[in-house]
C-alpha cells in the first residue's frame, strides 16, 4: 500500500535507476542487519557494528594507500573482515568469558573503537582510495540504457548483501550452530542444559557480526568513492529497527533472513521516497519512527492475543 500510494505521487519511484539505487542504499543497511539478526537471535544486543565498520573501513583505506597497492578489491575486503572479525571477538571475551551484559560491552567498545579511531589513526577523509577499491565501486552486474540516453545498472556490491543473506539463512536454518543460537534466545540455562556450547556460540556469534561489519564498511567507502571516519555513526537505529520490523525478537529467540531483508527494504524505501516527495530529512526519522511503533505495536498486540487464545484451549 505504501509503495502503491508514493507511486502514485511521485512516478519515477518506479523507473529502473531508482529501483537500482534502492539495492544499492539497501546493501549496507542489509548486511549490518544480518550480523544484528544473528545476534538477537542469540538473545544479545550489539550496537557497536557501525564503529567497527567505520574502523575496519578507514584503517584498511589507509593501510592499502601506505603500502601503494594496486591489486584487486578482494584483499580490501579480507583486510577489512580480519579487522572487524578481531574486533568482534575483542566483543565476544568480555561477553563470554566474564558474562557481562551485551549491551553495556558493546555500548563500551563502540565508544573505545570510535576513540581509538579518531584519537590515534585519522580524522581526515580519504579521498583517493586504493585503485581496486574505485574499479570495484563501478562495476555492475547488469546495465540498461535509459530513455534519456543515460546509463543505469545494478552494482555488484548488492550481490554480496544476496550472498551473505543465503549464508545466514543457511546458518540459522539448517546446522546445529543455527539451532543452539535459537535455543540460547529461548531459555540460556536449557540450552546449556541441553548441552549446546554456549561460549563457543558467543565467540562465533559476535566475530561473525564484525566480520560482516568490515565488509559493510568497505562497501560503504566504495559507494562514497571516499573513507570518511565520522560516516555511519547513527545508523544503529535503522538496522535495528529493520531487523524488529522482520520479526526479530528483542528478548531472543525468534527471527528470520527474510523477514529481516523485507524490513531492511522497508526502511530504506521509506527514507527513499520521503527524500522523492522532497520530505524534510528531519522529518525523515519521524516518519521511521512512526512506522517502527505502528508496526511492532501491532505485531506485539496480534502475539499477545495468540498466547491468550492458547490459553484459552
Amino acid at each position: 500500500m505504501m509503495i502503491a500510494a508514493i507511486g502514485l505521487a511521485n512516478p519515477v519511484f518506479y523507473s529502473l535507476s531508482n529501483l537500482f539505487d534502492l539495492c544499492k542504499s539497501s546493501t549496507v543497511v542489509g548486511l549490518f542487519a544480518l550480523g544484528v539478526l544473528v545476534v538477537l537471535v542469540s538473545g544479545g544486543i550489539d550496537v557497536s557494528f557501525a564503529a567497527i565498520g567505520a574502523f575496519s573501513m578507514y584503517v584498511t583505506s589507509r593501510t592499502l594507500l601506505a603500502l601503494d597497492f594496486h591489486g584487486s578489491a578482494v584483499i580490501a575486503f579480507l583486510l577489512a573482515g580480519i579487522i572487524g572479525l578481531s574486533l568482534g571477538l575483542f566483543n565476544a571475551v568480555f561477553v563470554a568469558f566474564f558474562r557481562l551484559p551485551t549491551l553495556i560491552v558493546t555500548l563500551g567498545s563502540a565508544s573505545l573503537f570510535r576513540g581509538l579511531l579518531l584519537g590515534f589513526i585519522g580524522t581526515t577523509i580519504v579521498n583517493n582510495l586504493p585503485e581496486g577499491m574505485v574499479r570495484f565501486s563501478k562495476l555492475t552486474m547488469w546495465n540498461s540504457t535509459l530513455a534519456n540516453g543515460t546509463t543505469t545498472g545494478l552494482s555488484w556490491s548488492f550481490l554480496l548483501f544476496v550472498l551473505a543473506a543465503l549464508l545466514v539463512g543457511l546458518l540459522l536454518q539448517r546446522t546445529m550452530l543455527g539451532r543452539g543460537i535459537y535455543a540460547m534466545g529461548g531459555n540460556l540455562v536449557a540450552a546449556e542444559r541441553a548441552g549446546f556450547n554456549i561460549r563457543r556460540r558467543q565467540l562465533f556469534i559476535y566475530g561473525f557480526v564484525g566480520l560482516l561489519s568490515g565488509v559493510a564498511g568497505i562497501v560503504h567507502a566504495c559507494t562514497m568513492r571516499n573513507a570518511n571516519p565520522f560516516d555511519l555513526v547513527g545508523m544503529e537505529l535503522n538496522v535495528i529497527a529493520a531487523v524488529v520490523l522482520g520479526g526479530a525478537g528483542i528478548t531472543g529467540g525468534r527471527g528470520t533472513v527474510l523477514g529481516t531483508v523485507l524490513g531492511v527494504f522497508l526502511i530504506v524505501t521509506i527514507n527513499n521516497s520521503l527524500i522523492l516527495l522532497d520530505v524534510p530529512s528531519y522529518w525523515q526519522k519521524v516518519v521511521t519512527g512512526l512506522v517502527i511503533l505502528v508496526s511492532t505495536g501491532i505485531t506485539a498486540r496480534s502475539r499477545a492475543q495468540r498466547v491468550r487464545g492458547v490459553g484459552l484451549c
